[in-house]
């Protein structure tokens, strides 16, 4: 089965997995994790990406991103090659770090943000990196630190995160704080891994529940939200192919494009195969 396409947009909120390939670890130290953070953080300063949550553990890493005045899909590309190739480099390995792509949850900001932050600020502890939520507010390899205050992160988007729980800052750590430690006994919530109403309904018991009453509503597991945002996501997304094909319907191509700015500006187009010419990660 063809893989599904990519959904993105200005201002879109995504829930990020990626995993090291045969389940292997892609965090080996501090320095490995050091290393990825300084490019992440990097590129959401460059790309004016947000970041609400993080989490990076050995063999996977989570990040709540917010699209900026770039594709997201740019972004993780930039961010997982850089990666991959400085991590082969230092630990003398070759071949792919990465299992396959990256997941990418299209989410619903307004009804999961604060789910979504909770639930991956909460991976370390589930996974056992750390031993209580004490060490959780220390831990430096999620982003709980820096909205709890312990760390400074100029890339993170504490304040907003902040917003969700008051307008005073202590009040909302506090409020926060208290947010997290009530989302321990919930475990690991597959629920909030999309699956458009599917999953945010309660799971496939409630969907067939809902559809013996002739309740009916439009699902993607590339999307988590309730059933009229899936439906307005893919009519969007939908809307924007058609406007892609339409212009190749028509011979319109990149290429083309270049070749007629070329010409009408009497230069030479630039070979973008040409590795001299590649983007510097």
């Amino acid at each position: 089965m063809p893989r599904q396409a990519r959904i993105d947009a200005p201002g879109a909120v995504h829930h990020i997995i990626a995993r090291g390939i045969e389940r292997a670890e892609i965090f080996r130290d501090d320095q490995d994790r050091n290393a990825f953070l300084k490019k992440l953080g990097e590129l959401i300063v460059e790309t004016k990406t947000q970041c609400f949550a993080w989490a990076l553990i050995p063999n996977h890493f989570h990040l709540l991103l917010k699209t900026g005045n770039v594709p997201i899909a740019t972004v993780m590309r930039r961010l997982m090659t850089s990666y991959a190739i400085g991590h082969n480099r230092r630990h003398h390995r070759s071949g792919h770090l990465f299992q396959n792509r990256y997941k990418s949850i299209l989410c619903q900001e307004d009804a999961y943000l604060k789910e979504l932050v909770r639930y991956i600020h909460l991976n370390p502890l589930r996974a056992g990196l750390v031993r209580d939520m004490d060490a959780l507010d220390r831990y430096r390899f999620s982003g709980h630190g820096s909205i709890m205050g312990r760390h400074n992160i100029n890339w993170h988007s504490v304040n907003e995160v902040l917003l969700l729980f008051g307008s005073k800052s202590a009040e909302a750590r506090g409020r926060y704080r208290e947010f997290v430690v009530k989302g321990i006994g919930m475990g690991r919530q597959p629920e909030l891994l999309g699956g458009g109403l599917v999953r945010s309904a309660g799971g496939w018991s409630e969907v067939r529940s809902m559809r013996k009453a002739g309740i009916f509503q439009k699902s993607d597991e590339r999307i988590l939200g309730d059933g009229d945002f899936v439906r307005t996501v893919l009519a969007q997304a939908r809307e924007s192919m058609n406007q892609r094909y339409a212009l190749a319907s028509k011979g319109i191509t990149f290429e083309h494009v270049i070749s007629l700015v070329s010409e009408l500006l009497s230069v030479q187009p630039v070979n973008s195969l040409d590795p001299a010419n590649t983007e510097t990660l």
